[in-house]
């Protein structure tokens, strides 16, 4: 008779089999029923005998513990949005500037992937186990979700390595996106609707809000699903995006079956309007295609920009539209004081949610489509996210309507506005205005800057109202007032003490967070994190000049200007003491810096380089202790130049700047490192 360990492997192989055939391969082999039954029995069997359970049982998928906080995980290989593009003009536009960064005469082929409407998600396997998963977060930084990434089914516990796998896996991560089917969407929307509670508007809300739950037994009803679309490990021997899909969906990943290998751009516009056809018959949504240059070779010389690499791109789908009514136009002031006109609109659904208000972005957008109120009009969901009113239905207008005006004076605090001159905004001119402390009170709190969980819109227009907060300093004084806020009604003693908690660890946040929470004019999180990169610390960055800041690559004049214009203002200065002895981080992570003939050199790098991405190029740079400007002056030191270098170098010449062609600057790394 084989003993109770063996029955228990066998049942754990069965199990796991049949799990890959119904939620991998779509082919299920047995019933429910049958299924369950063998659950039940591989359970009974390890109550039994505790000591023979592990990590990767089929039974270790739905945790009992709650996830009581969701830790932050530094992602190894930052996690980059995509580029979008919403046109052929735009999809050539891509297809030029990938074949101009790289080496002449390079062919460039392409892999196209459906575009999953839902929330990307990193997971981690050491020595074959699945490790840790985590949320994009802001792409740098996410949040682990392991407990409720373990209860998707398709998901591998454990990795059962082919024989004679010419890889090194030891230790790997595979990225995707993990999405709700339309029919588990509606089926739980109805179940919702049934017993009173709020209603999901999209299954891509639903899966975000399911993925950060604290208890895994909800996690695992919701019945999530993933699609996988890369593996990343230290062996560097993929030669292609198609390789590394083929070698997912070796591994026992659930990997998208439609992506299609294309030659030409020309190919790859055919296959995104192939998939655009298709987009209504899928059982998941999906909002366009995403392209990505196949060769791994190439897309290291492409590199990456900020927030997006330079090798792919997504191609969004034309966006749905609906008829509606604009019952007003009211005007919103924001943190900079810039007033935005927004549509008040008859009620309508469009794309799975009620749309009831369209931003208008600017007063030059509302003449130029002649908007006004009263106008029938056609909306869309730029993007299936953000709602937008396309066109007016001139034949449809009221003969009395009347052409639409700029407000005289704010609309909240009734000051005088301006109009800077070359930009399209009307500002309010007082900073006092209380919609603008508001609103940046709500970006200091937000999750991609200070991150303070339970400070949000309504708390803070109740703090404000009330006068307790009025500045970010304001905030890390509340804790002086906690007998005064327990008797708030609705708040009491655990909430406070909860937000309170949550505001001094806060004061964790890593400099380019905070430096982003400060809401600098045009200072958005990549330019912050380019920024802290340059400079240590926050004295660093007041003390700095515009064309020292202006130098930073990708740092252009208007950043450095309103950098300038916010460490010349008192007020500021002062703001910044306080949040310093508050004991906020204003200096930046020290990375271990090699001592080398490269400590203290400015360099521009410009063309393609062969060996590597500039983007690498300029890490190794730093990591020698130079740094990288992203214009030529008469304070450069090197200019790096490969092929197709252009103007950069013409002035480098004239300036008699040092030029390093790449055979040069490879020699001047290898003799340093």
């Amino acid at each position: 008779m084989p003993s109770v360990e063996k029955i228990i492997t066998e049942l754990r192989q069965k199990i796991n089999e049949h799990n890959y055939n119904y939620y991998v391969l779509n082919q299920p082999t047995i019933s429910d029923y049958d299924f369950d039954l063998l659950l039940k029995e591989l359970e009974k069997l390890e109550t039994e005998n505790p000591h023979l359970v592990t990590p990767d049982s089929p039974t270790q998928r739905v945790g009992k513990d709650l996830t009581k906080e969701f830790n932050p995980v530094k992602h190894k290989i930052p996690m980059l949005s995509l580029a979008n593009t919403y046109s052929e003009e735009e999809l050539f536009d891509f297809d030029r500037r990938v074949k101009e960064n790289l080496p002449a005469d390079e062919k460039v082929e392409y892999v196209v992937e459906l575009k999953i409407d839902g929330a990307s998600v990193s997971i981690n396997y050491l020595n074959g186990f699945l490790k840790t998963a985590a949320t994009r977060g802001d792409g740098t930084v996410g949040e682990e979700i392991t407990n409720n990434v373990k209860t998707i089914r398709s998901v591998p516990l454990k990795i059962n390595f082919p024989e004679n796998l010419e890889y090194d896996l030891n230790d790997f991560e595979v990225r995707g996106e993990v999405y709700m089917r339309i029919e588990d969407f509606e089926k739980m929307n109805r179940e919702r609707e049934a017993v009173g509670e709020k209603l999901f508007a999209n299954p891509r809300n639903s899966t975000a809000g399911t993925l950060k739950l604290q208890d895994p037994k909800i996690v695992a009803e919701r019945k999530l699903s993933v699609f996988l679309y890369s593996l990343i490990s230290n062996d560097d021997k993929f030669e292609s995006q198609e390789e590394n899909l083929k070698l997912l969906k070796q591994l026992g990943f659930k990997v998208n079956p439609e992506f299609k290998v294309c030659k030409s751009i020309e190919d790859v516009l055919k296959v995104c309007k192939n998939f655009e056809e298709k987009r209504y018959s899928l059982d998941y949504e999906i909002d366009g295609a995403v392209i990505k240059v196949n060769s791994m070779r190439q897309q290291k010389i492409l590199g990456s920009i900020a927030k997006s690499p330079r090798w792919a791109v997504a191609y969004k789908f034309k966006a749905k539209q609906a008829f509606t009514k604009v019952n007003d136009i009211t005007w919103q002031v924001g943190r900079t004081g810039a007033i935005t006109p927004v549509a008040e609109l008859e009620p309508v659904k469009l794309a799975g949610s009620t749309i009831s208000r369209a931003t208008l972005h600017n007063f030059d957008e509302i003449q130029r489509k002649d908007i006004r109120i009263g106008d029938t009009v056609v909306i869309e969901k730029g993007g299936d996210v953000i709602p937008k009113i396309v066109s007016v239905v001139v034949a449809e207008r009221d003969i009395k309507s009347k052409v639409t005006l700029p407000p005289d004076n704010c609309p909240v605090c009734n000051s005088k506005i301006f109009k800077p001159e070359n930009e399209v905004a009307f500002y309010c001119e007082n900073p006092e205005c209380p919609a603008q402390i508001k609103a940046r009170l709500i970006h200091f709190a937000s999750r991609g800057a200070m991150d303070i969980e339970g400070l949000g819109d309504a708390l803070v227009d109740l703090f404000v109202e009330k006068g307790f907060i009025k500045h970010f300093i304001d905030i890390y004084n509340l804790k002086d007032k906690r007998d005064e806020l327990v008797k708030i009604e609705r708040l009491g003693q655990k909430s406070i003490d909860n937000l309170l908690s949550a505001i001094e660890k806060s004061k964790q946040q890593p400099f380019p967070k905070l430096l982003f929470a400060l809401g600098i004019r045009y200072i958005g999180a990549g330019a912050a994190q380019k920024i802290t990169e340059q400079f240590a610390s926050i004295d660093e960055i007041l003390n700095a000049s515009e064309e020292q800041i202006s130098d930073i690559h990708e740092i252009g004049p208007s950043i450095s200007r309103s950098l300038k214009e916010f460490s010349s203002n008192e007020f500021n200065l002062q703001l910044i003491n306080d949040l310093k002895k508050a004991g906020l981080n204003f200096k930046a992570e020290q990375k271990e810096i090699k001592e080398s003939s490269l400590t203290g050199k400015s360099f521009v790098l410009t063309g393609t380089l062969s060996s590597f991405s500039r983007d690498e190029a300029g890490d190794k740079i730093k990591a020698l202790g130079g740094k990288v400007t992203s214009s030529v002056s008469k304070n450069t030191d090197y200019v790096v130049a490969g092929e197709k270098a252009g103007s950069k170098l013409s002035k480098a010449e004239s300036l008699g700047v040092n030029i390093l062609d790449e055979t040069a600057f490879l020699k001047m790394l290898e003799d340093n490192e």
